[in-house]
């Protein structure tokens, strides 16, 4: 299992989990740990999702993930885990 960082930021309104939870799970992503919260209107989540299940490559789920954002007005952005974990180090 190859694990996924998925992140979500924009102005909370409703919708936006369900969103975006209903195309990860038409894609047969596994979301294995969420955290969101909203600060001051502004809403931010982040996920570890496994998309190891997925017909769709890495890429394709990434720019579809990024084009549901920009519908929503919010920025989506996937990342698989160790080049998260590399940026965090810098």
């Amino acid at each position: 299992m190859s694990k996924s960082i998925i992140t979500v930021v924009g102005k909370d309104q409703v919708g936006i989990i369900a969103k975006v939870c209903t195309y990860l799970a038409d894609n047969d992503v596994n979301i294995l740990d969420i955290s969101q919260t909203i600060v001051d209107g502004f809403f931010n989540m982040m996920m570890i999702a496994d998309a190891d299940g997925s017909a769709k490559e890495f890429r394709a789920l990434s720019l579809e993930l990024e084009e549901l954002g920009k519908k929503m007005g919010c920025i989506i952005k996937l990342q698989r885990e160790e080049i998260f974990n590399s940026m965090q180090r810098i």
